[in-house]
């Protein structure tokens, strides 16, 4: 009797149970950094909805699935006064424990569960580390002025064409 109760046991675990989410995880941490430190870093997932807003350096988590048999994907957009911003894309991709399905997890785990909770899929890069580009906008030497006829100096006066009156 209870071979039996430990054999139904065994197989009931291992039919509807699912190898991603028992090895692998829905969530994934990211360090996100930035030369210069203290750079803002704003998150957005692939509908353009803020999931983060913060400064480097960072740790984030961040969720692998974004829907049913969907994976997740982000942006993030560093800014700081005086540099140019800049955004970095955000990826996960297929996790190979999903696979495990077909000999551990079974058909409920590689239909359902790991599908439903995004632990078929990893985080792609689990460190962002960028360096910002000093703004070229700031470093402009040549401006245009418009003087009044009387606030020009002397010696350009000799320079001077009339075009109209």
């Amino acid at each position: 009797m209870k071979i039996k109760l430990t054999v139904v046991l065994l197989s009931f675990i291992v039919l509807f149970s699912s190898c991603a989410s028992i090895v692998s995880k829905s969530n994934y941490p990211i360090s996100i950094n930035s030369s210069p430190s203290e750079a803002k870093i704003t998150i957005t997932d692939k509908h353009g909805m803020e999931v983060y807003s913060g400064n480097t350096p960072a740790t984030v988590k961040l969720k692998a699935g974004s829907g049913f048999f969907a994976k997740a994907q982000y942006q993030v957009k560093f800014t700081k006064n005086g540099y140019d911003p800049k955004t970095v894309p955000v990826q996960f991709k297929l996790d190979g424990w999903y696979f495990g399905n077909i000999l551990l997890g079974g058909i409920i785990g590689m239909l359902i569960v790991d599908p439903a909770t995004g632990a078929m899929y990893k985080l792609d890069t689990e460190f962002l580390n960028e360096t910002l580009a000093i703004s070229t906008a700031n470093l402009i030497k040549d401006e245009l002025k418009v003087l009044d006829i009387n606030e020009i100096p002397s010696d350009w006066s000799n320079h001077l064409v009339l075009i109209e009156k």
